[in-house]
């Protein structure tokens, strides 16, 4: 009998301590959604905003921006200063000392290097590799590793393992002596960071700033990097970024990662900034269902929802606006004396209508268009005529989408850049509806009436609303040109892969913009930028990013810039922009502070304020005040 109760007993202690493994922990000191689920801490991969978001928490650059301030000023971070050169070309950064990896070990300026010479190898294909183009030599570097794996291929494909092996470890330190030769990054000790540009960067220190410059750790990458002998590329093994081996040099430390469930971080006890970290744990649970995150923020179990898209968001909405022209007084005097909404919100009376936050952002909301001559089936692509792609974009009332379907108080757009958003660029006004004039071209190009048009199929993922923008876009083109759709909805993740690789007719896209310079937007359409899933090539728009460039004018540098946008959105039509995100957040202003309002969209967690909870200095964390000159209703009409 006793020898029948042992397998049952070992069972049940199994799952006993399956069970007790899963308990749920304490609730961390501070718990939000983070818009979705992250897709990689790997900087060589990165390009989603929740993944730029959760790398903040763990990484940190040369520089950071107060999100804070009014102008987005540019900190500094790992840097604690640097000089720059009369002709703007040559930065040397000196690191502060006492910055330590997670581990205890020193950040060193070869840790730099090492991370941007990732981000150049070809077989990595970064989403920001362009970003690092305009360092000295990068470009080089970056053409002769491509030029190089393709000239060993043949030999390779022939050799033995042991002779593909030796190969492949030659080319491997031709490419390190190759990067240390080539490339304007040089650290003569180790505080020590020197970057020679190709040209003058408005945005160089804007762009230290940035999740891709962050350094790595490089005994951790190093020890899960491997060399594929027949290919001769550098492969990665991707668990380095998972916890408990993830090694970071940010506020916290990434203590666990469970997939469609929670990422946890826990507070850096190396970090050198510790007096302004506030909390100690922070938590960012998977809850994909839009309605679930804003229950679970009702119920207290969140403190910050980050993306709020129900599809009850436009009667939240109202009831936001009807909450301030109840205290419309108030909130009038508090904008002249120039706080910001989310500061105006925390003088105002606690109420449950007035935890819904609105500010205009960074960024814009597009459809794309693969623009390749074939699909990748092998039919040809009507879409790759630039006549269908405008006389698409000239069907759609923009308007109508704004305030019959989405009701969220955005802007209808033509353009990429949001209007207003960067000093002295005033963007193009793009496409007006036409469709008389759709019409038209559509038959020019040998569709008339949309006779012979194929049925186009329309790849979105199944949140934030995009099937209600897609049915909406459907409508208008079969009503206006003729022209059938079908719908493809797929998982965040696949169809992210689905779109990078243009296995697609038309695809929801949107960006938000890394940097405040026009380019952060019109870099996107370059020929072979990692962030151009259209695959749009065009050597006349590529020429006119090369002259802004290269123009030290800056009147004249944002006039071609403009020149290069009116392509894009008037004449070439490679993406069809349809309006200008507002930010919706979810959280108590008089509990949560530090979050800001700032169209930037920038969001820094590790900051965060929690008051009453007896960590921290309990001193709201709060938007610098604007000039009264510069009052504006941040979004509450």
């Amino acid at each position: 009998m006793w020898k029948l109760l042992v397998p049952l007993l070992a069972l049940l202690m199994l799952l006993g301590a399956s069970v007790l493994s899963d308990r749920p922990r304490p609730k961390a000191d501070f718990t939000f959604v983070n818009r979705a689920d992250v897709t990689t801490l790997d900087f060589a991969q990165m390009s989603w905003m929740q993944d730029l978001r959760a790398a903040r928490i763990v990484f940190e650059g040369l520089t950071r921006h107060n999100v804070l301030t009014q102008d987005f000023r540019v900190d500094p971070a790992v840097a604690e200063r640097w000089d720059i050169s009369d002709d703007k070309r040559t930065y040397t950064f000196h690191l502060r000392e006492g910055v330590k990896w997670s581990n205890g070990e020193p950040v060193t300026s070869e840790d730099f290097r090492f991370a941007w010479r990732r981000l150049l190898l070809p077989e990595y294909a970064a989403d920001y590799t362009g970003f690092f183009l305009t360092i000295k030599g990068a470009r080089e570097f970056l053409q002769w590793r491509t030029k190089a794996l393709a000239d060993l291929a043949p030999a390779l494909s022939r050799a033995t393992r042991d002779e593909a092996t030796r190969l492949s470890e030659e080319l491997w330190n031709a490419t390190l002596k190759r990067y240390d030769d080539t490339v304007g990054v040089v650290a003569p000790d180790s505080r020590t960071l020197v970057i020679t540009l190709e040209r003058p960067v408005p945005y160089f220190l804007d762009l230290m700033a940035f999740p891709v410059f962050y350094p790595v750790y490089p005994p951790l990458v190093s020890a899960h990097e491997s060399l594929n002998v027949r290919t001769g590329q550098m492969v990665i093994d991707p668990s380095w970024t998972k916890a408990p081996k993830l090694i970071g040099n940010g506020a916290f430390v990434l203590t666990d990662w469970r997939f469609q469930r929670e990422m946890r971080f826990e507070r850096n006890k190396h970090y050198w900034d510790q007096k302004n970290i506030h909390v100690d744990s922070i938590s960012t649970p998977s809850i994909a269902d839009e309605n679930a995150a804003v229950l679970a923020f009702r119920t207290g179990a969140i403190d910050w929802v980050s993306d709020v898209t129900t599809g009850y968001l436009p009667e939240m909405i109202q009831q936001k606006l009807a909450f301030l022209g109840e205290h419309k007084d108030e909130v009038e005097r508090l904008r002249v004396e120039g706080w910001d909404e989310h500061e105006i919100a925390r003088r105002l009376p606690a109420d449950p209508r007035n935890r819904l936050h609105i500010a205009p952002a960074f960024g814009t909301y597009f459809w794309n268009f693969n623009c390749l001559p074939t699909l990748r089936d092998g039919r040809p692509n009507p879409l790759a005529d630039a006549r269908v792609r405008r006389a698409l974009s000239l069907a759609v009332d923009k308007q109508g989408l704004v305030d019959q379907v989405r009701r969220r108080l955005e802007r209808p757009t033509g353009t990429l850049t949001p209007p207003g958003s960067i000093a002295g660029y005033e963007p193009p006004a793009g496409l007006k509806r036409d469709p008389v004039e759709a019409r038209r071209l559509l038959a020019e190009a040998g569709y008339p009436g949309g006779k012979g048009f194929m049925t186009i199929e329309m790849l979105f993922n199944k949140d934030a609303g995009h099937d209600l923008v897609a049915q909406y876009l459907a409508k208008n083109w079969r009503e206006e040109l003729g022209i059938a759709c079908t719908f493809r909805v797929l998982e965040l993740s696949i169809a992210r892969d689905e779109i990078k690789t243009a296995n697609y007719v038309m695809s929801r896209g949107s960006w938000f913009g890394d940097f405040g310079d026009p380019v952060t937007f019109l870099e996107l359409n370059r020929t072979g930028d990692g962030n151009n899933d259209r695959k749009y090539s065009s050597a006349a728009y590529d020429a006119l990013l090369d002259a802004a460039a290269a123009e030290t004018d800056a009147t004249r540098r944002l006039e071609i810039l403009k020149r290069a946008e009116t392509m894009i959105v008037e004449d070439e039509c490679a993406l069809l922009p349809l309006f200008h995100y507002n930010n919706f957040y979810l959280f108590d202003a008089h509990k949560v502070t530090g979050i800001t309002g700032h169209p930037r969209t920038v969001q820094t967690p590790q900051i965060v304020e929690i008051l009453g909870d007896g960590k921290g200095a309990e001193v709201p964390l709060r938007m610098e005040q604007r000039q009264p000159r510069d009052v504006g209703t941040r979004g509450a009409k």
